[in-house]
Order: C-alpha cells, then structure tokens, then sequence
C-alpha cells in the first residue's frame, strides 16, 4: 500500500484529527485534582462516539503486547512516558499528565498527544512541556518536501538534547491513515540527510518524548503497556499528525 495520500484522502484525515483534538481539549479541561484517569478516559469516549467516530487504542493488540489495550486514552503520570492506562488512579496537585488520543472516522485515522499539569505547576515539570512542544514543533518545521526523514527526526532530538533531556530510546512516531501505526517510522533522533525523502502526500505522526535529567532508558510496568523512565524522573509527551503537503506541513489533529 501506498505511504502517499490524495488531497482528498487528507482531507478525511483532517476530520478524524479533529475529533481527536476535540476528545483532548475536553480531557485537558476536565482534568483537576480528584478528578480519576478512568473518569477522563470515559469523557474522551464520549467526544469520540458523539463525532460518529470509534477510538483507535480501545482493544488495540499488536503483536509485541500481552493483552489488548483497555482505554480509549493512554493517560501516563509523572515517571509514565507513555502508554499509562486510564484506571482508578487519582489525580494529585501537581502531577504531570500527558495524554495520547487516537480515533478513526469513516476508515481515517487522527492521532495526537499533549501534556498538562494539574493543579499547582511545578516550573521545571512546566519547562520539561515547554521543551516538549518545542521539539514537536521543530520536527513538524521539518516535514517539507524534499528534507530527508534524519532531517526531520535531527529536529526533534536536537532540541532536545540542546535543552539537556533524555528521549525515550527506541520509540518515535509513525506513518498514519487506514491503521492507526504504518509505515514509515518517524525516528526522534536522526543524522541530517539520511534517511527517506520525505515527498508531498505522506501522512506522520510525531511525537517526541522527552525525560527530565537526560537519560532515555526506561521500563515495562507490571500492567505490561505503561513504560516508565529508568530514573523514576518525569516525563513529557506531545504528538500530532500530519501531512506533508507543497505547501508545507499541515498539522492535521487541530480543533
């Protein structure tokens, strides 16, 4: 199957992102001290099923995990980069919450991430998201035809090595449309000029994701999905589709 989509094709993906970007500013708004993962994780299926759509992590089982995926969103919390599962956990004043959002409308598929703290922010957790958000945003600078993916994914983990954090080793984003995850792989940290070129018509998700104190090892949690940061330090993750157009990119996962 082709990694290069019409205009036309976009233009459905455009709407699946939407409902995600919708399903995550209402998580983000909800979210508050005593407010439970489980809680925002039924709101999101909520947004998700009002828009027509269907959520892309509920069952989700590739063939690397022991147990299909139980949420609609991976809610990960403090040391939890990605992945966390939406249970009955609590939030506290002062946690550090990335959430990741996928769903798929009419065969489409969005996916996005963004990390909020809740309650009373700590400033090194707030400059941890800051760093995050930047490093998204210079990747997706970077998606332009005729740049080379080690173009892109130097972007990404550039700025944040520059910024002294860890990335998490062996994760990045993906290729999107019909699954959720395709090809091709979307590397974090990369050499410029190596690598795919990157042409008008491919779909990405990117997503850094960033660990306080510079280390980028990490660990499976007992759930079996959660990966946790080696140094117990926290964790920040941001992530949106998009497509690589003549124009330049167009982030598909926007309100």
């Amino acid at each position: 199957m082709s990694m290069v989509k019409t205009p036309d094709q976009i233009s459905m993906m455009r709407e699946a992102g939407r409902v995600v970007a919708h399903a995550l500013a209402a998580v983000k708004d909800h979210a508050d001290v005593g407010i439970s993962l489980k809680e925002l994780d039924e709101l999101a299926a909520s947004v998700i099923s009002d828009a027509g759509a269907r959520p892309a992590f509920l069952n989700y089982h590739p063939r690397w995990a022991a147990v299909p995926f139980p949420g609609v969103i991976c809610a990960s919390v403090n040391d939890a980069v990605v992945h966390g599962i939406p249970d009955g956990y609590v939030l506290r004043d002062g946690d550090l919450l990335s959430v990741d959002c996928g769903a798929f409308l009419e065969g489409w598929c969005g996916d996005a991430a963004v990390s909020f703290i809740v309650g009373t922010a700590d400033p090194v957790d707030q400059a941890l998201i800051d760093a995050t958000d930047a490093a998204l945003a210079r990747g997706i600078e970077a998606a332009r035809v005729g740049n080379k993916m080690g173009d892109l994914a130097y972007a990404i983990g550039g700025e944040a090595k520059r910024a002294g954090y860890g990335l998490l080793a062996d994760h990045g984003g993906h290729g999107i449309g019909r699954t959720m995850h395709a090809e091709p792989p979307v590397p974090n940290m990369g050499r410029p000029g190596r690598g795919i070129k990157l042409e008008e018509g491919l779909v990405i998700a990117i997503e850094p994701m960033l660990i306080l104190g510079g280390k980028d090892d990490y660990y499976h949690d007992d759930d079996e999905w959660t990966l946790r940061s080696a140094s117990g330090n926290k964790a920040a993750h941001s992530e949106h589709t998009v497509a690589i157009t003549a124009d330049g990119p167009m982030i598909l996962t926007l309100p």
